[in-house]
């Protein structure tokens, strides 16, 4: 039956009558092919049916290039229509089967702007030109075993592996066992550091998920690009902050120059959509997740990873729908999480990594770490389950490497605070302001207190609730605080960068806020010195033509990032001094920054001059910053440091101002 409906389509489509019942007929034959597929996969003597399915697989396949429409339906991710649905339940009563109980067709997926979907033109091309991509059938053969779960059925897993790191320390390192280094054959010339080389070793001998944690400087994206070498995993999609898109492309030019690469730029009107590598920023995702998720991709990589820790996040959802979409297509394709940072605030900014690796569901472990677990013979019970089950999750496939242990020859870096009074009028009115703050604290707390002393309990709900209504109070808050700070700062800050490029050659300036990168780059120009501005309101190529004037052109002696738009991905390694004009919320941002000077290449001990507003809440927060920086040395690099409780500084900052004022 399934035979004969397939070349009624393949007639009607020769003679170009390809309707919608002719449409109906065709998807329901694909689905029923899916169907027994499935089923004489499981049975012991299905190898002769398989092949006569195989047949009708590739009648459906011929037919599916002459209408772009019926190439669509072979997608997994095709709709079904109710006439495609009634038609499959009436072919096999025909043959005498009864259709299983209708169940309601799944709600379709929530999308945050469909109206602004769109196909790049050379996309389109390149699946007229392609037909046979689509329809991949005996891939499905390769699948990984199911996972074999029993015992640990009834646990709650998500918890105890997230503890796992919690609980690391004493020399328990990150990292899964690597192979020897690989020599690749490269027709680029440039040589990969040792580490490098056993990480892309990893992927030549079979491994496919990676969460590539290096400390920043340490040259991940040569490892990304030279393990889909390994691994042959083209067509790849790379997905990168915006600062860093043009970057990648360059990097991909230098280590695989015989593979073309492409950047998605806004609808994607210039993108070749015949290039191996697929280069796209976050922030366009939105309007392209639908092409990419069934172009074909056999490898994708997700670079500052720390980006999708927000699960409810847009950007966060559509990295995990298309890394879902193209495990549904290719049994085992490459995935790989790059990130230095990826513990900022919490331990649970692993799970949306996790399940981007397929790792995890929402809910369990999946598949080879379900079954590593079981192979443990431990439960959550058992004193040790947790090193063990960390274990599992490391030989998934994280590696995790410090500078100190394999690159030695990078010099030193150092942060070294340099308090200033913030004296006049600015300083004063910061004072009081702050003054202001904790007296609104207090008065709060003293109408809700119960007790005499200090109830910290109710310290930190006083504190949560002034947080939680920072954008409504009229008055100061934590955030407009910081900013009056870092305004009153610049000034200062500006000028000992000048003090410095004049001793000591080229600087990085971080800021975090538009103004107080303004009020330096007045000071310079002031000043006569030259600089190079990196902010994320440019395009990529603005941005990337003034990183090349600071990198490349010895008069210009200072570059200006902002903290947020500069801090990830870019390689300022001319420079050896950095000044942090304004401080930033975490370690992991912090540290960000530092490295884009302190990295492989670097020939100088790097120093970070912290500017810090003495007598005020800035000093206090870089005191929280640094006692912070416990949880990803304890988590992934087994120190024995103590991790402090995973609360936002601005909630711990705001704490300690109110603890204060009550003392």
């Amino acid at each position: 039956m399934l035979a004969g409906t397939a070349r009624e389509v393949e007639a009607a489509a020769q003679r170009g009558r390809v309707t919608p019942a002719v449409r109906t007929k065709f998807h329901a034959v694909a689905l029923l092919l899916r169907d027994e597929r499935a089923r004489l996969r499981a049975e012991a003597n299905g190898a002769e049916q398989l092949k006569r399915l195989d047949g009708i697989a590739q009648i459906l396949a011929t037919t599916a290039v002459r209408d772009t429409e019926l190439m669509a339906l072979l997608a997994e991710d095709a709709v079904v229509s109710d006439a495609t649905r009634s038609l499959k339940r009436e072919m096999l009563r025909t043959v005498g089967i009864e259709p299983a109980p209708e169940e309601a067709p799944p709600p379709p997926p929530v999308a945050a702007t469909p109206e602004r979907r769109v196909v790049p033109q050379s996309v389109v091309t390149r699946q007229l030109a392609n037909p046979f991509l689509a329809p991949d059938f005996d891939a499905y053969a390769q699948r990984p075993a199911a996972t074999r779960s029993r015992r640990l059925t009834s646990w709650e897993l998500i918890g105890p592996l997230l503890s796992s790191f919690e609980r690391a320390g004493s020399g328990d390192s990150a990292c899964m066992a690597l192979p020897a280094p690989w020599e690749l054959r490269r027709t680029s010339g440039k040589e990969l550091m040792p580490h490098q080389a056993r990480m892309v070793a990893a992927a030549a001998d079979g491994h496919r998920t990676f969460l590539l944690a290096d400390e920043p400087g340490l040259g991940k994206t040569a490892q990304a690009l030279l393990a889909a070498e390994a691994a042959d995993a083209y067509p790849l999609l790379v997905v990168v902050p915006n600062v860093v898109k043009i970057n990648w492309a360059r990097e991909a030019g230098l280590w695989t120059p015989h593979r073309p690469a492409t950047v998605v730029q806004g609808d994607g009107d210039n993108v070749d959509g015949f290039a191996d590598i697929v280069v796209i920023n976050y922030e366009v995702l939105d309007r392209h997740v639908g092409w990419l998720g069934n172009f074909g991709f056999r490898g994708m990589v997700v670079d500052e990873a720390h980006f999708i820790k927000n699960k409810s996040s847009q950007r966060s959802q559509h990295v995990l729908e298309i890394a879902e979409r193209i495990r549904s297509r290719n049994p085992r394709p490459l995935l790989m999480a790059l990130t230095g940072t990826p513990l900022i605030n919490d331990i649970d900014d692993f799970r949306a990594i996790w399940q981007f690796l397929g790792w995890i569901d929402d809910s369990k472990p999946l598949g080879e770490l379900m079954n590593a677990l079981e192979e443990t013979g431990l439960t959550p019970a058992d004193p040790g389950f947790y090193a063990a089950a960390r274990q599992c999750v490391i030989d998934r496939g994280i590696v995790r490497r410090r500078k100190v242990d394999v690159a030695s020859e990078i010099p030193e870096r150092r942060v070294a605070d340099l308090p200033v009074e913030l004296d006049g009028p600015a300083g004063r009115s910061i004072r009081a302001a702050e003054k202001d703050l904790a007296r609104r604290m207090v008065e709060q707390y003293e109408r809700a207190r119960t007790s005499d002393g200090i109830d910290p309990e109710l310290v930190r709900r006083i504190a949560k609730a002034e947080l939680k209504d920072a954008a409504k109070t009229t008055g100061e808050n934590v955030f407009s605080m910081m900013r009056r700070i870092g305004q009153a700062k610049a000034g200062l800050a500006a000028d000992y960068a000048v003090q410095l490029a004049r001793s000591a050659g080229k600087v990085v300036f971080f800021a975090k806020h538009v103004d107080v990168m303004d009020a330096a780059e007045a000071l310079f120009e002031k000043q006569g010195v030259r600089f190079a501005s990196i902010r994320g309101d440019q395009t990529p190529r603005t941005r990337q033509r003034n990183i090349d004037a600071f990198v490349e052109d010895p008069e210009v002696a200072i570059a200006v990032c902002s903290l947020t738009a500069a801090g990830v991905g870019l390689n300022l390694q001319v420079a050896s001094n950095i000044v942090l004009a304004e401080l930033s919320w975490t370690d992991a941002e912090q540290t960000q920054a530092i490295d884009r000077s302190h990295r492989i290449g670097q020939t100088e001990p790097v120093t970070a001059w912290r500017i810090i507003a003495a007598q005020t809440i800035d000093a206090r927060i870089a005191e929280l910053i640094d006692s912070k920086a416990g949880l990803a040395a304890r988590a992934l690099d087994g120190s024995d440091e103590e991790v402090v409780p995973s609360a936002d500084v601005q909630l711990e900052a705001l704490v300690a101002l109110l603890t204060d004022a009550l003392a």
